[in-house]
């Protein structure tokens, strides 16, 4: 791994590395963005041939690229910073990519997360729903807990000092409780707090 990391250096890339996924960091000013995007074009051709020779092989298909800035600076970057070329395959930049389950846009907005998240715990709560005569209380409680509240709680951390009209998760949150306590006869203490 450290080879793999001296290989990025040498291109000025910094490199997050989890278990089974490698994203790679590169900072510019709007004026550089060309010669950004051939840095990185140069850096994951390198990358591919360290693969290759260590008998790895790169997934063109599941790699994603993303810009990220202010709306006036990403509004300003040039039409070819928008594609990597990369041997035979070109590919756009995304709208969004997923990071450790977040998704993150280029404005940074974390909007698409939040909706997305809100509509997997409405859809939890309507399967729950279908099955909630045959379950006693706590296992609906232990059940809403394991597919709806560790959904809102995960990566929640990001959601502390941002702006948000009212928050969505905030009124869902709101919602899967008063469902919960309309719904199953109950209410926890815990979710109340968490608001």
């Amino acid at each position: 791994m450290s080879d793999f990391v001296a290989l990025l250096l040498t291109f000025g890339v910094t490199l997050h590395a989890f278990a089974d996924d490698n994203q790679l960091y590169l900072s510019c000013r709007t004026d550089d963005a060309d010669l950004s995007v051939a840095a990185l074009e140069r850096c994951v051709t390198a990358i591919s041939q360290w693969m290759s020779a260590n008998r790895l092989k790169l997934k063109m298909e599941k790699t994603e690229w993303l810009w990220t800035g202010t709306v006036s600076n990403l509004n300003r970057l040039p039409k070819s910073a928008l594609q990597l070329k990369l041997g035979h395959d070109t590919i756009d930049v995304a709208d969004a990519v997923r990071v450790l389950g977040v998704l993150v846009t280029p404005d940074l907005c974390l909007d698409k997360h939040v909706t997305a998240v809100s509509a997997k715990c409405f859809f939890q709560l309507r399967q729950l729903r279908r099955v909630r005569r045959s379950l006693d209380d706590e296992s609906v409680a232990t059940l809403v807990h394991a597919f709806v509240t560790s959904r809102i709680d995960y990566c929640n951390g990001l959601l502390a000092d941002t702006v948000y009209k009212p928050c969505r998760l905030s009124r869902d949150y709101n919602v899967h409780t008063k469902y919960r306590s309309f719904a199953f006869g109950f209410f926890t203490l815990d979710v109340a707090m968490l608001l």
